[in-house]
C-alpha cells in the first residue's frame, strides 16, 4: 500500500501538483522545484512572499548537489555530520537557482531529511522536492493528515498520512558561511 501511495504522489509532483507529507516535526507542503507555476501556487495557497525563498528536502545529499555551488571538505563535513536529521543549511547556490526558490538570497535552504516517508517521496519522485510547512503565513503548522485538509482542502492534491518524526519544532537553520542559528 505504501509503495502504491508513493508513486501516486511521485506522479501528482512530476504533473505539477502539491502533495502535503509527515516531516520530522510537522505536516510540509511540496512540489517540484523545477515548476515554476507549481512553486507559485503553493507560495500562493500559504500566502508566503516568493523572497523569503523555501526549503528544499533531499533523500541524499546528491539530490541537493545541483542546486549548490561546491562545498570544500570541511563545509561537507559540517553539514554532513548533521544529516540526515532535522537540520536545515542555509548553503551558496548557484547562479542558475531559480529566483521562486532562493527569494532574494544567494544561498538556498537545503536539508536531508531524515524522515523515512519524506525521504521514500524524494526517492520516488527522483529528486529534491520543495517542503514548507503545511499551513497559512503566521499561522501554525499542521500536525496530522486530517488537520492539512481541515486548514487548506482541496487546493492539496493529495496528503500522504503518516507519522510525524518526533521533534516539537520545525527545522533548525544554521548558516553554512557563519554556522548562526537563523532558526531554532
Amino acid at each position: 500500500m505504501a509503495q502504491i501511495a508513493l508513486r501516486r504522489a511521485a506522479r501528482v509532483l512530476a504533473a505539477g501538483g502539491i502533495v502535503a507529507y509527515p516531516t520530522e516535526a510537522v505536516y510540509g507542503l511540496g512540489c517540484d522545484p523545477l515548476d515554476f507555476d507549481a512553486v507559485a501556487r503553493l507560495l500562493a495557497l500559504k500566502r508566503r512572499p516568493v523572497e523569503k525563498g523555501v526549503i528544499l528536502i533531499g533523500a541524499s545529499f546528491a539530490q541537493l548537489e545541483p542546486w549548490l555551488l561546491p562545498l570544500d571538505a570541511a563545509q561537507r563535513a559540517r553539514i554532513g555530520d548533521t544529516w540526515p536529521g532535522p537540520n536545515t543549511w542555509l548553503v551558496p547556490c548557484r547562479r542558475s537557482t531559480p529566483y521562486w526558490l532562493r527569494g532574494a538570497h544567494d544561498t538556498l535552504a537545503v536539508r536531508v531529511t531524515a524522515h523515512p516517508l519524506a525521504a521514500a517521496l524524494c526517492r520516488a519522485f527522483g529528486g529534491a522536492i520543495v517542503s514548507t510547512s503545511a499551513n497559512l503565513a503566521g499561522r501554525s503548522p499542521a500536525r496530522s493528515a486530517l488537520a492539512v485538509r481541515s486548514r487548506l482542502g482541496s487546493a492539496v492534491d493529495l496528503v500522504l498520512n503518516g507519522a510525524l518524526g518526533g521533534q516539537a519544532r520545525p527545522t533548525t537553520i544554521r548558516s553554512l558561511a557563519t554556522g548562526e542559528i537563523v532558526r531554532a
